[in-house]
């Protein structure tokens, strides 16, 4: 007779998940900042002012810390979950086994 064997469950690592997590914020705020260019009256940039730290609109150097920002936003959130993903997807693989 077969058994039914717990699926195997892969560890995340931080750092691609940081990078894809990075690259994609990253991204996004260049489209959000093309998006505010053509559609002055549906602009998001006082969003991104107050979500980014010194990020003013809009200057190629204020375009350049929000662009490390966003980036940076995707790195932290690597670090902080995957260690919590993880952790609890270990206690969730012992309770089932």
């Amino acid at each position: 007779m077969e058994t039914m064997t717990p699926p195997i469950r892969s560890r995340l690592h931080w750092k691609p998940v940081g990078l894809a997590l990075g690259s994609f914020l990253a991204l996004s705020f260049i489209l959000c900042v093309i998006w505010d260019l053509l559609i002055p009256g549906q602009a998001m940039y006082q969003s991104w002012m107050q979500l980014l730290p010194g990020f003013t609109w809009l200057s190629w150097g204020s375009f350049f810390l929000g662009l490390v920002e966003s980036f940076l936003y995707g790195i932290y959130v690597g670090v902080v979950f995957v260690p919590l993903y993880n952790f609890f997807s270990a206690r969730s693989a012992a309770g089932a086994g």
